[in-house]
């Protein structure tokens, strides 16, 4: 059953994925990212990461996407115009694909472990957010504090932006 879960999370996940790139309207874009985000935080249950995929739901599909949105609504964006289709580009396109996919697909059945299977999760006697939190705090604590910072400059220009258009 968790397999059959799994595919149907993961076929959802590439779809809405792909719909962000291919809907024109960008409101139409932000709502198949959530969507997409909601199946990744799914894939992550089936997973028995339960804390990451709480994390997956509160942090991106919350608080990201609502930033995206006020930012989409701030600035106005309107949907793309079509244009015409160039069919050199389309054909160039799809032959770059079909190599990538061939390539990787020979490199998937030249690896000899890539038949094998997945060795069991090795269990603590901690739970998924004492890991996270260890591995956030000991191994990753620069980069993290990095990233709080980014956030914080990103938030300071939004509100500067912002308050320059209500002049």
């Amino acid at each position: 059953m968790l397999t059959i879960l799994f595919w149907v999370f993961s076929v959802l996940m590439l779809a809405s994925a792909a719909a962000v790139v291919l809907f024109r309207n960008p409101v139409n874009s932000a709502m198949s990212l959530v969507l997409s985000f909601l199946a990744l935080a799914a894939l992550f249950v089936t997973l028995d990461a339960y804390f990451i995929g709480v994390i997956q739901v509160l942090v991106y599909a919350g608080a990201v996407m609502v930033l995206f949105l006020f930012i989409i609504m701030l600035l106005d964006l309107k949907a793309e115009t079509r244009r015409k289709l160039n069919i050199a580009a389309l054909a160039g396109g799809l032959a770059v694909l079909g190599g990538f996919v061939v390539l990787i697909t020979q490199v998937i059945k030249s690896l000899p472990s890539a038949s094998d299977k997945f060795p069991a999760l090795a269990r603590t006697g901690y739970s998924d957010t004492y890991d996270v939190g260890m591995a956030l705090f000991s191994n990753f604590n620069l980069p993290f504090q990095i990233i709080g910072v980014l956030l914080l400059v990103a938030t300071v220009g939004v509100v500067i932006l912002s308050r320059r258009s209500l002049r």
